[in-house]
């Protein structure tokens, strides 16, 4: 499957690489992962800007999550049109009424009918409340390699 359904268990929220470092150094991240990317989405190939937006690509944090341990892991960044971003945060997809961009957007990356979207989009929402009862350590190690690369 191209594209994914990454929800942060709610116990996570707010915690990410932009509340580890300054406004200036994520300035300096996410604009390496756009021109690594050519300003282009690195799993669909658009661009925000082709979606009616006035930016190209947003720059999205890949985590793993230890289930065991309960450890929140940056495992990498990677540039996003608007449309499969949101796909990958379908709870705020949601909450800002935009959850048929997330189905339309899942059919067309996975060829996926709309009821299998569906599902898929129920699935992870179910593994969402199961992590949300932990309190996640959060890991981003990987950062320093990031810049330093």
């Amino acid at each position: 499957m191209r594209l994914t359904i990454e929800l942060v268990p709610s116990t996570c929220w707010y915690t990410n690489v932009r509340s580890h470092v300054s406004e200036f150094t994520w300035d300096i991240i996410r604009k390496k992962c756009y021109r690594l990317a050519n300003h282009k989405c690195e799993i669909c190939g658009s661009t925000g800007k082709e979606q009616g937006y006035n930016h190209n690509v947003e720059c999205h944090e890949i985590w793993y999550y230890d289930d065991v341990n309960h450890k929140q892991i940056l495992t990498g960044l990677i540039a996003l049109c608007p449309y499969c971003h949101k796909t990958k945060h379908v709870g705020l997809a949601q909450i800002n009424g935009e959850k048929e961009i997330v189905i339309n957007q899942l059919m067309k990356v996975n060829g996926m009918s709309r009821e299998e979207a569906i599902k898929y989009i129920t699935e992870s929402f179910s593994i969402w409340k199961k992590r949300s009862e932990f309190k996640w350590e959060t890991d981003i190690t990987y950062i320093k390699k990031y810049i330093n690369d």
